[in-house]
């Protein structure tokens, strides 16, 4: 029984300092994601209304509606309209809203200095080909204003991530669908003509429409340093590498949103979860250079660490050993325990010596 406790604790002391100190989290601008927490003011899950069928957090908007079971549906598959008005009846009447387009807006600003966004969306629609327009991921510092680039505003401040699935420039190579990121400092426009190509700062291309898997799309923020992009699109949990932007700020205290509409070609753009979490990070490691002299030195130190910890733990076994022998198996006047006619085992008190 000693011996079989003192050989786990061996191994069970062997396997936690192999742990300590393999261990390696997420990790991202040579940091280490030590935890995150929700944060429930810009997160959004069914059935995304309450009883007064509003909901605390969020605004949704122009062609928007809920679906309670479902989804948030910014567009219908549907196309735009276009109505030829006399200048008469213009004169006279209000202009009529023939874009169909929706959008949904967190109300309270971004706080967290770091932060991971995750949306699950859907876009599919009826054809396999001739479909559009797309979907927007904004985090800027304007909110809720309806415009032409996917259903938002143009000249935005802060970086629009655009779920691009109708090609407007038939002479580019790009494939579609697509992502593709904007930086928007306030006086620049979306290049619509030109598929956001001549400002884009990240693009990857991705086959989410009329995907067979949950498609979601993960924004990852570390403050005044990286914002990484990913997308599931091929398999559950299976997330692909879109980009990468170094050296990026964004506004202080940003807005969430999204942002969907149609034109001549149309899909159903729905938002079926947002989760928004604040992401606690470890202290930045050392530089790159001195990551090699840093790593060969605790490398050393921690084999060195588990041999002195290893052959403590034999010492241990081996005093076990001999414990366990005077207290079971002593000798007497320089003779063994054991009889040395019959052979039988020979108990002796050791209270006597």
């Amino acid at each position: 029984m000693i011996l079989s406790k003192l050989f786990l604790l061996v191994v069970s002391l062997y396997s936690a300092s192999v742990v300590a100190l393999d261990y390696d989290g997420t990790r991202i601008a040579n940091r280490t994601i030590e935890r995150t927490v929700q944060l429930r003011t810009h997160s959004l899950f069914a059935p995304y209304i309450d009883q007064d069928l509003q909901n605390r957090w969020w605004d949704f908007g122009a062609d928007a509606y809920v679906n309670t079971n479902k989804h948030i549906r910014l567009t219908r598959n549907r196309q735009s309209l276009t109505v030829q008005i006399s200048p008469f009846l213009l004169s006279i009447l209000p202009a009529p809203n023939c874009i169909l387009q929706g959008w949904l807006w967190s109300r309270l600003p971004l706080t967290a200095f770091n932060f991971i966004i995750e949306v699950e969306f859907k876009i599919t629609g009826s054809t396999t080909h001739l479909y559009g327009d797309g979907l927007a991921l904004w985090i800027t510092a304007e909110r809720a204003e309806v415009g032409p680039v996917f259903g938002s505003k143009d000249y935005f401040t802060g970086i629009g991530i655009f779920l691009d699935t109708y090609k407007n420039d038939l002479e580019s190579d790009y494939p579609f669908p697509r992502v593709i990121a904007m930086k928007g400092d306030g006086k620049t426009s979306y290049d619509l003509a030109k598929d956001g190509v001549p400002n884009m700062v990240g693009e990857c291309a991705a086959n989410y429409r009329r995907s067979n898997v949950a498609t979601k799309l993960r924004v990852t923020y570390v403050k005044d340093t990286v914002l990484d992009v990913k997308i599931q699109w091929k398999g559950w949990e299976e997330w692909s590498d879109c980009f990468m932007l170094r050296d990026i700020s964004l506004p202080s205290n940003p807005y969430i949103g999204l942002s969907a509409m149609t034109g001549d070609v149309s899909d159903a753009h729905d938002v079926i979860s947002v989760s928004t979490s604040s992401a606690i990070l470890s202290a930045a490691e050392a530089p790159r250079d001195k990551l090699q002299a840093v790593g060969s030195g605790v490398g050393w130190f921690s084999s060195f660490f588990r041999f002195i910890l290893f052959a403590a733990a034999l010492a241990g076994v081996w005093f076990g050993w001999k414990t366990y022998g005077r207290r079971y198996f002593p000798r007497a006047g320089g003779h063994s325990a054991f009889g040395r006619g019959g052979g039988g085992l020979m108990w002796s008190d050791g209270k006597r010596f």
